[in-house]
């Protein structure tokens, strides 16, 4: 079982900035994809942002532009760059983890707050 551990949530005023990273307790190399998720209280989950083995990148429409994810193999961790912090942005942000081939797996982390102050 993959652990993910998040960080860097928090308490921002609009128009600033927060990075978000997530911490995975094994190798993340191989055919694999991380992503960033958000969801609010009473909706639905929602991909934020994802990045595959390659590098390749994939954003929500309302993002892009102003997030950006990244990856670093090495460190077994993936990061979420975000800029330019809206209102309508504050949401629980969620790690995930998916790994094909044989060692098959979707796992998430627990979650962090994020908060924009008007």
């Amino acid at each position: 079982q993959v652990q993910l551990v998040e960080s860097g949530g928090g308490l921002v005023q609009a128009g600033g900035s927060l990075r978000l990273s997530c911490a995975a307790s094994e190798s993340i190399s191989g055919i694999t994809v991380m992503g960033w998720h958000r969801q609010a209280p009473g909706k639905q989950r929602e991909l934020v942002a994802s990045i595959i083995s390659s590098g390749s990148t994939n954003y929500l429409d309302s993002v892009k532009g102003r997030f950006t994810i990244s990856r670093d193999n090495a460190l077994n961790t993936v990061y979420l760059q975000m800029n330019s912090l809206k209102p309508e942005d504050p949401d629980v942000y969620y790690c995930n983890f998916k790994r094909y081939g044989l060692r098959r797996g979707d796992y998430w982390g627990q979650g962090t707050q994020v908060t924009v102050s008007s």
